[in-house]
């Protein structure tokens, strides 16, 4: 969503930080930039004006005009003023789901996602929190909306309270209520009604559960697509009902981000969760950093890590370790790594969160390397006997023309695979031997763990940018030169 604003941002600081030195008037002139592209982006005009005067007061000073490197001082200015604007006053921290059974009220118009918003947080606090969850729908006018939010349970693996039908949604809201003291829940949902606008009935209904259920968080669920309209939606909640959060959906849409960066600033409410994607585990927790990182083209390694985590097994990783350790590095080990990119969004997701590869995405695209190359390496891999994957050498002639047959593929892009693996295995082995154990969890980003450690575990930004560079060798002239640390890079923070 961020993508047209990151580009123009990225222009105006490339420009600023090729200068040595830099007058007031190269800033003002490069501040009028960055004020036309967070209007296009369709950020409020009040939150504009202020953002661009808080920066402008900071980078005029001597400060940043005697500083060694001016253009990188403002870019850090305009990065910690958006921070500023995305996290307002004060940080509202985890949810307050304390004192069980916590009642967590969903509120929005209809067909923003909020029953979908429901699952996913309920998926969250489940798998990541080891809480037990209810949710309950109290949606009487949608038809088959109780329906949505049981089949979305079953698929979450979250309770749902039973259907009972004919009853209001203060009733069902007192069941729910019962039936998590009861059953020992430490949370419940209650996904209300919504409309296509707001009405007095919808937000009567609402205000009623809230007065039955006194939810320890109201999270009001809007549509990123829509705009400025979602901040005035969020607006007039706040002041009916009373909201303590924000859930932006559709943040993998083309729409200009101008929604999610206004909203704190215009209503104060906090941005507690983004929805990315359909899938029930398209989720983040909002963070005014990362994504200040990601909008001025900066990655955001800490969602890389936390991607690698999700998807690498720690049991598997081990079993890797131990076998790099000897110097084996066979064609299902190169397998298991080129899945484990696919998993973490493949190769533009990777991209977008290295630090400075922002930008390389336009190149990739045109270049023709995308996920496609990873799926055709895969094939190949898949057309080998388990002799021949365990042991590549043994790849002569005839047997490379019957594997690229069997993938539909051409013999010189296997021997580019081949070349790879060779790669790949003498790095794997000059690390076991050089740094021994040490090294190859660097190299390998072993997650299992859990909390120690800080993201990148050593690797420096210059580090992760080599390792990217190196991607940008996939599917060329040199054959697919991957990074080492496909499976992440170090421990989560």
């Amino acid at each position: 969503m961020f993508e047209n604003l990151s580009e123009r941002l990225s222009g105006v600081f490339d420009r600023l930080t090729k200068q040595g030195a830099l007058s007031e008037e190269d800033v003002k002139t490069a501040l009028r930039e960055v004020r036309v592209a967070l209007l296009e982006a369709d950020v409020a005009l009040p939150v504009v004006r202020k953002f661009v005067k808080d920066v402008e007061g900071k980078a005029t000073g001597q400060a940043v005009t005697k500083s060694v490197t001016p253009g990188q001082q403002v870019v850090k200015i305009v990065h910690d003023e958006l921070v500023e604007m995305l996290r307002g006053e004060g940080d509202p921290g985890e949810l307050k789901i304390d004192s069980p059974p916590a009642p967590i009220l969903m509120v929005g118009l209809q067909g923003s996602g909020k029953t979908t918003t429901t699952a996913k947080i309920a998926k969250r606090l489940t798998e990541r929190d080891g809480k037990k969850v209810l949710m309950a729908s109290l949606d009487v006018n949608r038809p088959a909306a109780m329906e949505q939010l049981q089949i979305l349970g079953t698929q979450v693996g979250v309770d749902t309270l039973p259907i009972v039908k004919g009853e209001t949604p203060v009733q069902i809201a007192k069941r729910a209520k019962t039936q998590a003291s009861l059953g020992g829940y430490d949370v419940y949902f209650l996904d209300t009604a919504g409309r296509l606008h707001i009405d007095q009935e919808l937000i009567a209904q609402a205000a009623d559960v809230r007065d039955v259920v006194q939810p320890r968080e109201t999270l009001l669920v809007v549509d990123g697509l829509t705009g400025q309209v979602a901040v005035e939606v969020a607006e007039e909640f706040d002041d009916k009902i009373g909201v303590s959060g924000v859930a932006l959906t559709r943040m993998d849409g083309d729409g200009r981000g101008g929604a999610a960066l206004s909203m704190r600033a215009v209503t104060g409410k906090p941005i507690r969760f983004v929805g990315t994607g359909e899938k029930v585990d398209a989720l983040e927790e909002f963070d005014p950093e990362r994504i200040a990182g990601r909008i001025l083209g900066m990655g955001d390694i800490v969602a890389l890590v936390e991607k690698a985590q999700e998807t690498l097994e720690a049991e598997q990783a081990e079993r890797m370790l131990k076998r790099l350790q000897k110097g084996q590095f066979n064609m299902n080990d190169l397998k298991s790594q080129l899945e484990q990119m696919l998993k973490m969004g493949g190769m533009e997701g990777l991209m977008g969160m290295m630090p400075g590869m922002g930008k390389m995405k336009g190149q990739m695209a045109e270049a023709g390397m995308d996920d496609t190359v990873l799926k055709r390496q895969i094939a190949l891999i898949n057309s080998m006997t388990k002799k021949e994957r365990a042991n590549p050498q043994i790849l002569q002639a005839s047997r490379k023309k019957r594997i690229a047959a069997g993938a539909g593929l051409e013999v010189s892009e296997l021997n580019k695979l081949i070349k790879q693996h060779r790669q790949m295995s003498d790095m794997m082995k000059k690390l076991g031997k050089k740094g021994g154990r040490g090294a190859l969890k660097q190299a390998l980003g072993m997650m299992g763990g859990g909390k120690g450690g800080a993201p990148g575990a050593g690797m420096d930004e210059k580090a992760l940018q080599q390792a990217a560079q190196q991607m940008g060798g996939l599917g060329g002239k040199g054959g697919m030169q991957l990074p080492s640390g496909l499976s992440g890079f170090g421990r989560k923070k």
